[in-house]
This record gives structure tokens, C-alpha cells and sequence, in this order.
């Protein structure tokens, strides 16, 4: 057995997966007529390849990694849902995150009935690795880490973090959704050397396609192969393979408008700073700050009034009298500091 298998629910281990149509041939034909189709109003009437290999491919090819260490889900939260429908046996297994953090991995593990353990950051959002391992035992399967993370936009320490993926004997998630935006490189390098590690990626930030509603996930290809065995069997559309496929030949573009957003950040957090009423602009590695304020809930109404819409964290551990501020385009970023410029309490 091996240390993947050992964390496997085992009802999963002998899950008979769902046989497609498509599962079953795989190339070219004259006529398809076993999947129950209807032949006309080609291409949108063929069911879409369920493992999206030809997504995937170009994927690798741009990350640097295998075709067989990639699973594409219906936005990051499919991957972060089947993280626990895979290692984690409901009202038995629990999993530990940091806090604050991104909310979708409590309510996935709420969903699926697993305890959910905080613990809480350090007052500067610093992440201590002991403490976080302190949090585990014997039925922790997973451990969340996000980096950078949110709503905190601060890249996590990597020497903590690699004490908990060499310590914890269990998955370790590390969510790295606004990678694109931050000074460190990715923990994809690593995924050969540590086959527990899960990385979450996504199309929604730097690559502008949040409507697309596409996640990846990085692991071994074990990992992947358990995915691949859970999931939906066409949980990735015709429509968003295609599109995916055409937007991945438009890395250039992707990266000018990541050192756009980044010129972006820098010009914001000067001027945020410059503001009376701006008590404190936190460190980004993101594509969003964190501002503190001296009334947050005030600040965010009177915004909503001018019709700018930002996010209040004024209730979120940590972040309290804070405001989550995407970094948009110029002249979006000028309708904010002009009007946090004439804001009077």
C-alpha cells in the first residue's frame, strides 16, 4: 500500500468509476454512434473529452510539468471539494487551515461533514508552521495552506510552509490562485519531490477568465488519478475546453497584463498611503490589497454609494476595520482614491 493509498477513503479505493462513452474510444471514427448523441449541430453535440488532454498538454507545456499531473475542475473549488470526498471519511477526519483564509475550504469541509480546526496567523498574518502542526492528529488528512494568501494578499514564509509539507504525513493543499502576481516562484517544482502535495491554480486571475469557471490542481499522478476516478465525468464543457485552448497561446498577452496590474498595485498603494484616512495598506504579493480604515463598514457603504464596489473583512479574524480592494484598471483605481480623497466620517 502506498502512502497515497493509505490516506484513500476506502470506499473510494473500490469505487468502480462511471464508464463513458468517450472513456471507452478514444481517436478518430466515421461515424459515432454509441454515446447516444444527437448527429447534427456539430461540434456542440458531441460530448467533450472527459480528461481534456489536449488542454491539458498545452498546460504542461506552459508549467512545466506532466500531462498526467493535471486535473481541470469546474473553477478551483471542484478540486478543493474532492480533496475531501477522496481522504476524508466524514465525522471522522477533520483537516486544518490557517485563518484567516480563502472561505470555500470550510464550506467544502462543512458540506461533507469533516471537522474544520483553525489557526489563527500571527498579528502580522505570519504563519507558524509548529502551531499549525500542533493542530493535527491521527485523523487529519489535509492541511490548507493559501499563497498568497486571502483576504491577507502576504505570501506565507516557504521555509514554514516546507516544515509542514516534510512534517504532516498527511495532503498538503497549497492554494496558489494569485501566484501570477507574487515575487516567489510556484511549489510546482517541487510536486516530484513530494507526493503528497496538492497545488491549486487558476484561470480566474491573471488570466482574466473568472466567467470561465476553470481550476487546476497539480499532483502526482496518482493524486490526479484519484481525481479523475471522483469526478463528474464531463465536468469541463466543450465551450471551455475550446476557449481555454485558444486563451493558453496568449501567454505574452497574459503576461503584460500581469506587469500591467503590477505598475497598477505599485501606483495604488502610494497614493492609498498618501490618504488621511488610510491607516495602514498591508504587504501584496496579490492582485487585491488590504487596507485598514477607521470605520470599514462606513468607508464601504459610502463607497457602494459611488457606486465602487469593494470587499468589507471587517468581521474576518484579523482583518478587522479592513477593506479588500481588487487593483482594476487606471481609471477604475482613480474613481476609488478620488473618492476615499473626498470621503469625510
Amino acid at each position: 500500500m502506498s502512502e497515497i493509498t493509505s490516506l484513500v477513503r476506502k470506499n473510494i479505493l473500490s469505487l468502480k468509476p462511471y464508464s463513458c462513452a468517450r472513456d471507452e474510444f478514444k481517436g478518430e471514427a466515421e461515424a459515432y454512434l454509441d454515446a447516444n448523441e444527437n448527429p447534427l449541430n456539430y461540434p456542440y453535440n458531441r460530448y467533450p473529452d472527459p480528461l481534456q488532454w489536449s488542454v491539458k498538454e498545452r498546460i504542461a507545456a506552459i508549467k512545466g510539468v506532466h500531462p498526467g499531473q493535471v486535473f481541470l475542475g469546474n473553477g478551483s473549488d471542484e478540486a478543493i471539494d474532492l480533496v475531501f470526498r477522496v481522504f476524508c471519511e466524514p465525522r471522522q477526519d477533520n483537516v486544518v487551515a490557517i485563518d484567516p483564509t480563502y472561505g470555500m475550504y470550510q464550506v467544502s469541509a462543512d458540506i461533507n461533514d469533516v471537522e474544520y480546526r483553525k489557526v489563527r496567523l500571527n498579528a502580522d498574518y505570519s504563519l507558524d508552521a509548529q502551531r499549525v502542526l500542533d493542530a493535527t492528529d491521527v485523523h487529519t488528512k489535509v492541511i490548507f495552506l493559501c499563497s498568497p494568501n486571502n483576504p491577507t494578499a502576504n505570501l506565507l514564509n516557504r521555509k514554514e510552509m516546507l516544515k509542514i509539507v516534510e512534517g504532516f504525513t498527511g495532503i498538503t493543499v497549497i492554494d496558489e490562485a494569485y501566484i501570477d502576481f507574487s515575487s516567489e516562484p510556484s511549489w510546482l517544482k517541487m510536486l516530484d519531490r513530494y507526493p503528497r502535495l496538492i497545488v491549486l491554480q487558476t484561470f480566474s486571475k491573471a488570466w482574466g477568465l473568472a466567467g470561465v469557471r476553470l481550476g487546476m490542481a497539480f499532483a502526482s499522478e496518482e493524486i490526479i488519478g484519484l481525481y479523475n476516478k471522483v469526478k463528474y465525468p464531463y465536468n469541463i464543457n466543450v465551450l471551455t475546453q475550446r476557449l481555454v485552448l485558444d486563451e493558453l497561446e496568449q501567454v505574452d498577452r497574459k503576461a503584460e497584463w500581469v506587469n500591467m496590474l503590477l505598475k497598477e498595485r505599485f501606483r495604488l498603494i502610494e497614493l492609498l498611503k498618501q490618504l488621511d484616512m488610510v491607516e495602514e495598506v498591508y504587504p501584496t504579493d496579490a492582485n487585491f490589497l488590504l487596507v485598514k480604515v477607521p470605520d470599514a463598514n462606513a468607508v464601504y457603504r459610502y463607497l457602494v454609494d459611488k457606486s465602487i464596489i469593494v470587499r468589507n473583512r471587517n468581521t474576518v479574524a484579523l482583518c478587522e476595520g479592513c477593506l479588500r480592494i481588487t487593483v482594476g484598471v487606471e481609471s477604475e483605481n482613480e474613481l476609488l482614491l478620488k473618492a476615499l480623497g473626498e470621503y469625510r466620517a
